[in-house]
């Protein structure tokens, strides 16, 4: 099983907000000259296998895919955006120590498996969505 995944535009809906559906998804909106996201992405990489499948990371370089970047209104980078059940249940911005992200994670899989706990409505942010 995959755990990682790039994702851009024409794929976005089924790699983050359908498969949010299935298992916790991490959006990770970055871009190769940010010096904090050279420092955090690694981390994420390998938390995503330490996690052995309880949540899936979904990479998107905010450059190519600015559209998404501004959708989730992505104000610096990186930008880190909990799904679960097609709804953004957390986020933060910038690099991160791993005790952060664990309790991140572990905040959103306790989520995803009782998701009467997500109090959010649900955002738009298909990509087929026009505002």
């Amino acid at each position: 099983m995959r755990f990682i995944y790039d994702v851009e535009e024409p794929n976005f809906d089924a790699l983050v907000s359908v498969r949010s559906h299935d298992v916790p998804v991490v959006l990770d909106i970055g871009a190769n000259w940010c010096a904090p996201c050279r420092a955090l992405t690694p981390v994420l990489e390998r938390l995503v296998h330490d996690y052995a499948g309880q949540f899936v990371l979904a990479k998107v370089d905010a450059d190519e895919n600015m559209r998404i970047a501004g959708r989730h209104q992505a104000k610096g980078f990186p930008t880190v955006i909990a799904y679960s059940h097609g709804r953004i249940t957390d986020r933060f911005h910038g690099a991160q120590n791993e005790r952060f992200l664990r309790d991140f994670l572990d905040r959103l899989i306790h989520i995803h498996a009782d998701p009467a706990t997500i109090n959010q409505p649900a955002l738009a942010t298909s990509t087929k969505h026009t505002p």
